[in-house]
C-alpha cells in the first residue's frame, strides 16, 4: 500500500499502490526497492500525514528530481544467505545482547 511507503511514487493506474518491490531469495527478504516520489507537493502531503515534515527535503524536490529509483540490500541478510544461516543473529557484526541477569533467569 502507498500509505506504508511515503517516499515511493504511487502507481499511475492505482494511487493506492506504491511502485515498490522486495527482493526475496530462498524465502529470505534481501532488500527492497522503489521508484522515488519526486513531486514536492505530494511528498509534503505524505509528510503531513506522518506528522513530521522535512522541509529541506521538500524544498530540494521543488528544484527538480529526474525519475529515480533505488534498491537497498541488507548486507547482513545477504551474508546470512551466503553462509546458510537460519538466524540473522548469527551474522550481525554487533548483535544486541541480553543483560546478564536476563540470561540467568
Amino acid at each position: 500500500p502507498a500509505t506504508l511507503s511515503p517516499l515511493a511514487k504511487k502507481k499511475l493506474d492505482d494511487p493506492n499502490i506504491a511502485e515498490r518491490f522486495e527482493i526475496i531469495i530462498a524465502g529470505c527478504e534481501i532488500g527492497n526497492a522503489y521508484s522515488e516520489l519526486s513531486d514536492p507537493d505530494e511528498q509534503l502531503k505524505n509528510f503531513k500525514k506522518q506528522g513530521k515534515i522535512d522541509y529541506d527535503f521538500v524544498s530540494a524536490l521543488s528544484y527538480g528530481l529526474p525519475p529515480t529509483g533505488g534498491l537497498g540490500i541488507g548486507i547482513d541478510r545477504l551474508v546470512m544467505l551466503l553462509t546458510n544461516q537460519t538466524s540473522i543473529r548469527e551474522v550481525i557484526l554487533f548483535p544486541l545482547l541480553k543483560p546478564k541477569d536476563e540470561e540467568d533467569s
